[in-house]
């Protein structure tokens, strides 16, 4: 083994066989670095099964409460026509408190949960990331 330490480095140089030595050092130490300093967020799926009762079609957001992240995203929203039951599918974290806003289209004064951009507290509005579905939930008049 030394031998071929030696010729290694009368070929490539001294200078060489040490730079490479001291780079994979630093990659492994790079490495491992990253995987032991950061924390490893766990992904869970949930459903939010929402009903619009109302006369009028309803815009909806789901709104993070452990992060800043908001579902859809994008500027977009969930759209329900009146009468519509939905199934709102989303990929969170493991354990994360998620929210949900409702608001008649064209009127961001009548709503439900945490109202339009999160801005309003409630009551019931709010399920944790745990997998599986909410209960059906009926934005009623």
């Amino acid at each position: 083994m030394r031998q071929a330490r030696q010729a290694a480095a009368s070929f490539l140089g001294v200078n060489h066989m040490f730079t490479i030595r001291s780079a994979g050092r630093a990659l492994l130490a790079a490495s491992l670095a990253s995987v032991f300093a950061a924390p490893v967020a766990l992904a869970d799926d949930v459903t939010f099964v929402m009903k619009n009762s109302h006369p009028n079609a309803v815009e909806l957001e789901l709104y993070s409460q452990d992060r800043d992240h908001v579902w859809p995203g994008g500027n977009q929203v969930y759209y329900l026509d009146d009468g519509e039951t939905k199934e709102v599918p989303l990929s969170c974290r493991s354990g994360e408190t998620i929210c949900y806003g409702a608001w008649v289209s064209g009127d961001k004064g009548t709503y439900w949960g945490v109202g339009p951009d999160d801005k309003e507290s409630c009551e019931d509005c709010c399920y944790t990331c745990e997998g599986g579905q909410t209960e059906e939930i009926d934005l009623v008049p």
